[in-house]
């Protein structure tokens, strides 16, 4: 019989959906800055000046929501916790990995039945957040550059002592690519094991809850 289990506290989840947002927004944005694909007819339209004001806006959100996230690895349950996100450190873990791995990468037909994030997501989740992470501080160096001595450019000026704010700034937009593979992927991924598993992949990251069947796990 299946069993009903609270798996993504609210946190989570609010965190999550707003990632989202500010993925899409900033996407959108940081991509007419680099090339403007809309033209001013007149000056009063101020169309760049909005287009930065809201990447600048949404990356202010989106540092507060990766930094709660890390925050919630520390006080929130198991399937929140940074220990999930590390799971080869255990045999077992080692084992699902593999197994997982192979049922993604079509050598294996079996998965490995979790309550919370499978190893190769958990694994991949890390990176994502480290990819998070590099943004938001390649961001903050290069908007420091448009206020020398401000804050920003106080706390992240040194780091382009050993990179050009071209090559950070290629970076930063490289990244950006990324992201939005790992956006599609994360979509089909997470479609494909809610119709696996059966146990609302999808639907747990709006209720928080999960479908699990005993035996599986």
């Amino acid at each position: 019989m299946l069993e009903i289990r609270y798996t993504w506290e609210w946190p989570v989840r609010i965190t999550h959906w707003v990632n989202v947002l500010c993925m899409i927004l900033l996407s959108i944005t940081g991509v007419y800055i680099g090339n403007p694909f809309m033209t001013a007819s007149e000056t009063s339209q101020y169309i760049m000046g909005w287009m930065r004001f809201l990447h600048f806006s949404f990356a202010y959100l989106f540092t507060v929501s990766v930094a709660s996230r890390i925050l919630w690895m520390f006080i929130g349950n198991h399937h929140a916790s940074w220990r999930a996100f590390f799971p080869w450190l255990s045999a077992d873990g080692r084992r699902n990995f593999v197994k997982m791995f192979r049922y993604y990468t079509f050598t294996g037909k079996q998965i490995s039945y979790e309550v919370g994030h499978n190893p190769v997501a958990a694994t991949a989740y890390l990176g994502i957040f480290m990819l998070f992470l590099f943004q938001i501080g390649s961001g903050f160096t290069l908007y420091g550059q448009f206020a020398p001595g401000g804050f920003w450019n106080s706390l992240t000026g040194w780091v382009l002592v050993s990179i050009s704010s071209q090559w950070l700034r290629l970076a930063h937009h490289g990244v950006m690519w990324l992201l939005a593979g790992f956006f599609i992927n994360h979509l089909y991924s997470g479609w494909l094991m809610d119709v696996k598993e059966r146990n609302g992949t999808m639907s747990g990251i709006f209720s928080g809850y999960r479908f699990i069947e005993p035996k599986d796990l």
